[in-house]
């Protein structure tokens, strides 16, 4: 036991939280008025709902003892057996209880991303209905495939330092399967449905940008060299890919916008994820600058293509989190973590196969999965909002609240 590590994991727990409200401000200010509070609730009930589900169901099928590479057994259901001691498989410097909660906060995270998507249209019940069904299918087993001891992806070497994978490209791929399922927003295309409050999104990128730390850092599980380096990673590749995807709004705009600068700030931090612990700090800064660019352009695309991804969620977190695992493949070097791998310009070719092959694997199964559930979900408790109560917003259709006095 080491109380260094085990201070600085729950440290890094603590701003993995923070990051759900973050991206629940983030998500608010980018909706219209009407739709803001029912916008944040489906980012902020995450933390009750998903943590609840942890619990009883999550830790023991991501981590639990292994099944076929597949799913880990539910011996561990509500916890029975994880205790103060270290694990023996995973963490083995701090309390098995704070990995176990450090890991519940990507968990709650990642059905959160998934709404931007479909911002404006759907109905909260029904969310939540779908939400704890895609941990338990889709999350969790992605989780014990990559992370989990015996996963089957793990075992044939798909690095993914701290969720590329078992985060961005899961919620990626779902946010494609909701907005085809659902469809777009009433008017798209004809109306106008501008941010109500970008300083709202600006303090939520700021708020992501600095749980991000623990996010990437903490994911070393130790206060150590490699929470350093994927530390100085993370807000490197924040940087480059804010400053990349102004620039290409001044090339293709004529003009940089709060909104671009917040997105191309999220773009290279859900990039650098994948490989935050096995570069340094110039690949960062190249990862990042390839994140604002592609991004950008992916996000330009679905205007043209007629997908009303409202807040860019396939864009930036699904496309960002595919490049970032195969750039892991490209740019990874033993020279900056000895228990990595080299990657293509580090003279190996091998791992860049291995992580295209997460990507897909990962990406087609967590869309089919996703796209069944939608369809499910949507068809047994109706998923999408009246028009009406579209027309209405979710505030007070839903909740009824309002955001705003006049």
């Amino acid at each position: 036991m080491d109380k260094a590590d085990t201070a600085f994991i729950l440290a890094s727990a603590g701003l993995v939280l923070l990051m759900t409200p973050g991206l629940a401000l983030f998500y608010g200010g980018m909706v219209r008025g009407k739709n803001v509070l029912g916008t944040i609730m489906q980012s902020l009930f995450m933390i009750a709902l998903i943590s609840i589900e942890w619990v009883y169901l999550g830790y023991s099928m991501s981590f639990g003892p292994d099944v076929g590479g597949v799913i880990g057994d539910l011996s561990w259901f509500g916890l029975k057996g994880v205790t103060g001691n270290p694990s023996p498989d995973y963490a083995t410097t701090i309390p098995q209880t704070v990995f176990m909660v450090y890991q519940c906060m990507f968990a709650v995270i990642t059905p959160a991303l998934i709404s931007g998507a479909f911002a404006e249209r759907v109905r909260f019940v029904p969310f939540l209905v779908f939400s704890v069904l895609w941990a338990i299918l889709v999350y969790n087993p992605v989780c014990h495939w990559v992370w989990g001891k015996g996963g089957w992806l793990g075992r044939l070497g798909v690095l993914d330092f701290a969720g590329g994978l078992v985060v961005h490209v899961t919620c990626g791929a779902a946010a494609l399967a909701g907005v085809l399922v659902l469809g777009a927003r009433r008017g798209y295309g004809r109306m106008s449905y501008m941010p109500h409050n970008l300083p709202m999104t600006v303090m939520g990128t700021g708020i992501l940008w600095f749980g991000w730390f623990g996010f990437n850092g903490g994911s070393a599980l130790a206060a150590n060299e490699i929470a350093a380096t994927a530390f100085v990673a993370t807000h490197f590749a924040g940087m480059t890919g804010m400053l990349s995807w102004v620039v290409m709004e001044w090339v293709f705009r004529g003009r940089a916008t709060t909104l671009g600068a917040a997105s191309g700030a999220i773009s290279g931090l859900a990039t650098i994820t994948p490989a935050a612990g096995f570069v340094g700090p110039n690949s960062a800064i190249v990862i990042g600058a390839i994140a604002g660019i592609v991004c950008y352009l992916a996000v330009s695309m679905k205007g043209r293509i007629g997908i009303d991804d409202s807040l860019d969620v396939v864009g930036i977190h699904g496309v960002g989190g595919m490049v970032g695992t195969l750039c892991l493949g490209i740019f990874a070097s033993t020279q900056v973590n000895p228990g990595g791998v080299d990657g293509l310009l580090a003279g190996s070719s091998a791992q860049i196969g291995k992580q295209a092959l997460g990507v897909v694997v990962v990406g087609v199964y967590a869309f089919i999965v996703s796209w069944l559930l939608f369809k499910v979900v949507h068809a047994a408790l109706g998923m999408r909002l009246t028009e009406e109560a579209e027309v209405e917003g979710m505030d007070s259709s839903e909740h009824s609240e309002t955001a705003y006095n006049n």
